[in-house]
């Protein structure tokens, strides 16, 4: 029985072509799948509410402070121009519900005016922030 010798210049080298493709795929793939929330920017101190619960696939979020400023997108807008900031998150990135934070001395009418620009750009599922009280 013969051995082959293996001469002295050879080296025996490991591919790493199929490992670069599979983590490639894997960047993709985690890059597709990620969801970006929009937040809005500014922390509110929000009211208290028995019937809380966690909303799961919420992801642009609109605040109102006691001032009567509107924060969307971590930038201050006018309440006037809600809708169309909304209707471009939405074309960015699909969501079913926006979330409004508004503060518990915010003025109502203000709140009024931020809910009706979120259902005219076409929002059906509006949620609101409240605390666990």
């Amino acid at each position: 029985m013969a051995r082959k010798q293996r001469e002295e210049g050879e080296e025996a080298a490991i591919d790493m072509t199929p490992m670069l493709d599979i983590v490639f795929i894997m960047l993709i793939f985690f890059i597709v799948t990620t969801s970006f929330i929009k937040e809005a920017g500014v922390e509110v101190n929000k009211p208290s509410a028995k019937s809380v619960f966690d909303q799961k696939k919420a992801n642009i979020f609109v605040a109102i402070t006691a001032d009567g400023d509107v924060w969307l997108d971590k930038r201050k807008v006018e309440a006037d121009s809600v809708r169309a900031n909304i209707e471009r998150l939405l074309a960015e990135q699909a969501s079913e519900v926006v979330v409004v934070q508004a503060d518990s001395d915010a003025e109502h009418g203000k709140v009024v005016e931020v809910l009706d620009q979120i259902k005219a750009a076409g929002v059906n599922r509006i949620a609101y922030a409240a605390n666990r009280g």
